[in-house]
């Protein structure tokens, strides 16, 4: 038997477990009375989206440059190279900023490009071969690896609040690609070299001395054997036998083929005393060289520019050095070339063919996001305006207990 209090209870349970569900219905008459606000509010944020991609959203540049824009199979940068390069010159372009000297929009730029993602995301390469080509061919064989890794272009992106302002921002963008990238080959070639001639004076050092003790014990045999002629005249007859001079049997030959392979032994040493010589006067000239070169190196980040000042120097100490000096105008010339090289790579081989180009992006992707956050901004406050208007519609009704119970 139910008493009026449960009664009473059973009767508001029902009526929260009704108020509480959301029928078909419900949701049709909130559609109805509301689908002009809803649709108001999408409009609006559509314009709103759209007024601050026209004056709030920069211009984007973009510029192209061919990694191999003299037809001849050489490119500036390989992919090795490139993530050497990618890695590296976020560090240079903030050495460059702590120096200073930069003009406003340079310096902010220069930020930018301080930050090792902005390279990532905003320096794009183009393979030969893109990765659904390579699973497409890779049953042809290995003949399209190195395809598949050479970098045909390099893209890249930047913005400003302007499109002139942004053009400038991509086309300093890609004279800090290609004069940063010499750079830092230049200073690994001079860095290599100033390495090199520290390793090799020591080494050839040890060489000479090694070829001075090995002469003198030639000497002194090759005397030995021309008193042995002298005692045994009748054992001078040169033997037609090929055999080595230094093999255990070879003191049993005739005393003129012993005398003859000592004197060969003596001239290889002294040749080899001459070359050890050369090279160390060679060191000595690309010594001089680096010591002009190194300062030039840590008082400007413009590796062409640096380029040029290098070759300078070089074409100094070239006029300096006498025609008759092979092997000093060997040391010099060799350096020219590498570093005429590495200045024709990132000139010649990584150049843009075209002006770069500059737009707006993004405007039906700001349109589209304000008119989703306005619609749902409008459903949220409507939703809730409904709800606090069924609370309060709850509450201005009691529940009256149901009197037949009683």
């Amino acid at each position: 038997m139910n008493t009026p209090k449960s009664s009473y209870s059973d009767q508001a349970d029902t009526r929260e477990n009704a108020e509480s569900e959301i029928s078909l219905l419900d949701i049709i008459d909130f559609v109805q009375s509301a689908w002009k606000k809803l649709a108001i509010a999408a409009v609006v944020g559509a314009i709103l989206g759209l007024a601050y991609w026209f004056f709030l959203v920069g211009y984007t540049a973009q510029l192209v440059l061919l990694n191999n824009n003299n037809n001849n199979n050489s490119y500036a940068l390989d992919i090795v190279s490139w993530r050497t390069v990618q890695k590296s010159l976020p560090n240079l372009a903030a050495q460059i900023v702590v120096e200073g000297g930069l003009k406003d929009q340079e310096l902010s730029q220069y930020r930018t490009m301080s930050d090792e993602l902005w390279w990532q995301k905003n320096v794009l390469p183009t393979y030969a071969l893109s990765k659904a080509d390579t699973k497409d061919l890779a049953a042809i064989g290995k003949d399209l690896d190195g395809a598949a890794t050479t970098i045909l272009s390099l893209t890249i992106n930047s913005g400003g609040a302007t499109e002139q302002k942004s053009v400038e921002a991509v086309k300093l963008s890609g004279d800090f690609l290609r004069s940063g990238s010499a750079y830092l080959q230049l200073r690994g070639l001079i860095n290599g070299y100033e390495s090199n001639a520290t390793a090799q004076v020591a080494e050839i050092n040890r060489r000479i001395t090694s070829a001075k003790i090995d002469l003198q014990f030639l000497n002194s045999r090759a005397q030995n054997l021309e008193e042995l002629r002298k005692r045994f005249p009748q054992n001078t007859t040169a033997s037609g036998q090929v055999v080595d001079a230094k093999d255990s049997g070879a003191k049993y030959l005739p005393i003129t083929t012993q005398i003859i392979a000592v004197n060969n032994d003596i001239n290889g040493n002294k040749e080899l005393l001459d070359r050890m010589q050369i090279k160390l006067a060679q060191i000595g000239i690309i010594n001089n060289f680096l010591s002009q070169a190194l300062p030039l190196m840590d008082q400007n980040r413009d590796g062409l520019m640096v380029a040029k000042q290098l070759l300078d120097i070089n074409s100094v100490m070239l006029q300096k050095v006498s025609p008759n000096d092979p092997s000093a105008l060997e040391a010099l010339q060799g350096l020219r070339s590498e570093i005429v090289s590495i200045q024709n790579r990132f000139t010649k081989s990584l150049e843009a063919n075209s002006a770069p180009t500059s737009k707006k992006r993004g405007m039906i992707k700001s349109a589209a996001s304000g008119l989703a956050v306005a619609f749902f901004l409008a459903l949220m406050v409507l939703l809730g305006q409904r709800v606090w208007a069924s609370v309060k519609a709850s509450e201005s009704s009691p529940i009256k207990p149901d009197r037949s119970a009683l």
